[in-house]
């Protein structure tokens, strides 16, 4: 007897196994249905109403919510149908932006397409919808809610792959929308900058930043050198928008297209991608054999940092202090190009192309710019650059591939593959593996931590020593790994965090609708790119060795090394929702510093410490060079900790449990002392 499933389509017998509606089934059959709030890797919403289907005996039906049975028959067009879908979308369009030759998503917006199948050639509505401010205030994204059609897809994909629900659904009826909480804009909440939202978004209602018009600045500026570096993952994905199979390597076609643009020289992030493993893995060799802090996180991730920094600033200390490769490149490019290039710091302007869009948000960052001057100028995504070379008619597909300049173009294949899920901890352990064996590695290959799986693990023997290790992919996938380790179920001594699914492959900024089977072939071609390379381990690259002999103090982990290769995190886990001013100092230099209060707390503690700060302020004669504010929270701790920030740095949170303490009490906490250490230092660095 036969246990085949099978059901109609369209008077077509279709045989189903585990589809998990009639929506996968009838694409299965060929038949691709118009949808905006379906997304085969999220939960299923059922808002749009477009993937409608007569199912005989039971009426029309959302085929994205309908589970398949034996014996259905489904037609999947009638005339009501027709007619409902059509009238569906010219609903959304009447209160829809319909700028749609300057919307950065004009090229790839679902909803024209479908309203092109559909045969939508007239609105019939009128909008009811006042025109809504765009939200610009990130350095990452933009958000027009006046392009938005409800579908939900960013607010889930922010909500179950990342775990933080930074934008949600707000109101009812008509009036409903998808905003941050408190109808703040994305720069004042819990957003890490990743973009999968713009990557979801079928609309253009969160597209990310266009910084395009800083790049045609510079390369038109002829007192500017411009020059630019290029990351991994960007070289398996630009290819997409002109033709080139997915997957392939086209880093020589863009070196060539980025000449006739303009740029001076094109260099290569896998060259800091090496850099990042020579200060990573002797960081982790250091903290593995002298007893260090355990375990060590990956640090390449801006997503994932800025994560920590919100959610679990009391990892900070774990995640390894190096800078990203980007970051990397930055500091060593303005270190040593100008001199090179025959140049002055300030004329040297450095353009990132990455397929990221918080690495946007971490080149702005203050740390990163020492003395004001940034040490990345711009940072632009894979679909910027493709939109750059097709407004000058380049043809990149045609162009025969040019190398990379000297000495920041030369790179191993562990540098290639810091692309993919997994290609950061491999290259470590190919580094890591050969130091603490102390001999030449044969066998580079660590497939055990490659692979699309959301979580990966693997025990290695090392010179007699068991090193556990651990792969993540998703903030919400590493959430549940830190809850793991916190209860005692998983223990490891290094762990890879990235943001995106599947790793920077599939970041915010490359071209839009991946896939499993896109990621799978991005994820290829970064390992067959790593295959093709003369050499594949970072410590093999004679040019980073070099770069230490001239210019980082010799050796990975030296003074200078450190001090140009490493950074500091900041805790962001207290998140204001408004400030008022205690005390306006009068010099021209001033030390800001913010106490926490809660609004429903009744006795906040912070009450007593910000009078405790504002006295001590006084007694030292310097509330001339210090702006004190009290800031407000609807979100409080609820173990009673408080936050004190002093200039850019947050002191580390601190419980005063009881607001009926005396003076005399909180003076002799240890907690008090910091804050009080904290500001004279700030007012002597003024």
């Amino acid at each position: 007897m036969s246990d085949k499933k099978v059901l109609t389509v369209n008077g077509r017998e279709v045989e189903f196994t585990d589809e998990r509606n009639l929506l996968e089934v009838i694409r299965k059959a060929g038949i691709d249905l118009p949808t905006f709030c379906y997304h085969s890797e999220l939960s299923i919403y059922g808002a749009c109403r477009l993937c409608l289907v007569q199912v005989e005996g039971r009426g029309v039906m959302a085929a994205c919510s309908t589970a398949p049975a034996a014996g259905m028959n489904i037609l999947t067009e009638t005339k009501e149908i027709r007619e409902m879908r059509k009238i569906s979308v010219e609903l959304l369009l009447a209160n829809h932006d319909r700028e749609c030759t300057t919307c950065a998503r004009s090229a790839s917006c679902a909803l024209q397409s479908i309203a092109h199948k559909l045969g939508v050639h007239e609105v019939r509505f009128k909008s009811l919808k006042t025109k809504a401010p765009v939200d610009n205030s990130s350095p990452s994204l933009v958000r027009d809610p006046n392009k938005c059609v409800l579908c939900g897809d960013c607010v889930r994909i922010c909500s179950e792959f990342q775990g933080i629900g930074a934008i949600d659904f707000a109101n009812r009826g008509s009036k409903a929308k998808v905003a941050p909480a408190f109808d703040s804009s994305l720069n004042c909440v819990e957003c890490v900058n990743c973009g999968q939202c713009a990557a979801v978004c079928p609309t253009g209602a969160i597209v990310p930043k266009d910084n395009t018009h800083e790049v045609w600045d510079a390369l038109y500026d002829p007192t500017k050198t411009v020059v630019v570096q290029i990351a991994p993952a960007v070289r398996v994905a630009l290819g997409d928008y002109f033709g080139v199979p997915s997957g392939q390597d086209v880093s020589g076609k863009l070196v060539a297209a980025l000449r006739l643009m303009g740029f001076k020289h094109v260099y290569d992030t896998c060259f800091s991608a090496d850099m990042t493993i020579f200060e990573e893995a002797t960081e982790f060799i250091h903290r593995f054999t002298q007893e260090g802090i355990l375990p060590m996180y990956t640090s390449c991730c801006p997503a994932w940092v800025k994560y920590a920094e919100i959610y679990y600033p009391e990892l900070l200390p774990n995640i390894s202090s190096c800078r990203s490769p980007q970051a990397m490149f930055g500091a060593v490019a303005k270190k040593t190009l100008p001199e090179q290039l025959g140049c002055t710091r300030e004329n040297l302007f450095v353009v990132s192309i990455m397929p990221c869009t918080a690495k946007k948000f971490e080149a702005k960052l203050p740390k990163y710019a020492p003395d004001g001057q940034p040490e990345v100028d711009v940072v632009i995504t894979t679909d910027e650059v493709s939109r750059m070379i097709n407004s000058l008619g380049i043809d990149l597909a045609s162009l025969d591939p040019e190398a990379f300049d000297m000495p920041m173009g030369f790179s191993t294949g562990a540098g290639v593959i810091f692309g993919a899920s997994g290609g950061v901890m491999e290259a470590a352990l190919r580094y890591a593996a050969e130091k603490i064996e102390n001999k030449t590695l044969t066998n580079v290959d660590f497939k055990m931590v490659r692979g699309m799986e959301t979580l990966k693990e693997a025990t290695l023997n090392l010179g007699g020593h068991e090193i556990r290790v651990a792969v993540v992919h998703g903030l919400a996938n590493a959430k549940k790994l830190i809850q793991d380790i916190h209860d005692g179920k998983a223990n490891y001594h290094f762990i890879e965090v990235m943001a995106c699914p599947g790793g920077c492959i599939s970041g915010g900024g490359q071209p839009v609708g991946v896939t499993n089977k896109i990621r799978r072939t991005r994820q290829l071609g970064l390992y067959h790119a790593d295959k093709m390379h003369q050499v594949q381990k970072s410590q093999d690259n004679y040019l980073v060795q070099q770069c230490y002999e001239n210019c980082l103090g010799g050796h990975p982990g030296s003074h200078e090394a450190h001090r140009t290769l490493h950074t500091v995190y900041q805790n962001r886990s207290q998140l204001f929702d408004a400030k008022i001013p205690v005390m306006r100092g009068t010099a021209k230099k001033r030390l800001p510093i913010t106490v926490t209060i809660c609004a429903k707390q009744e006795n906040c503690p912070g009450q007593l410490l910000l009078g405790m700060i504002s006295q001590y302020i006084k007694s030292r004669n310097i509330t001339d060079r210090v702006d004190l504010e009290a800031a407000f929270s609807s979100r409080p701790e609820e173990d009673g900790t408080i936050c004190v920030t002093v200039g850019d740095r947050v002191v580390e949170r601190t419980k005063f449990t009881n607001a009926m303490n005396t003076v005399e009490q909180l003076e002799n906490q240890a907690a008090f002392e910091s804050i009080k250490r904290e500001i004279e230092a700030g007012v002597a660095s003024l």
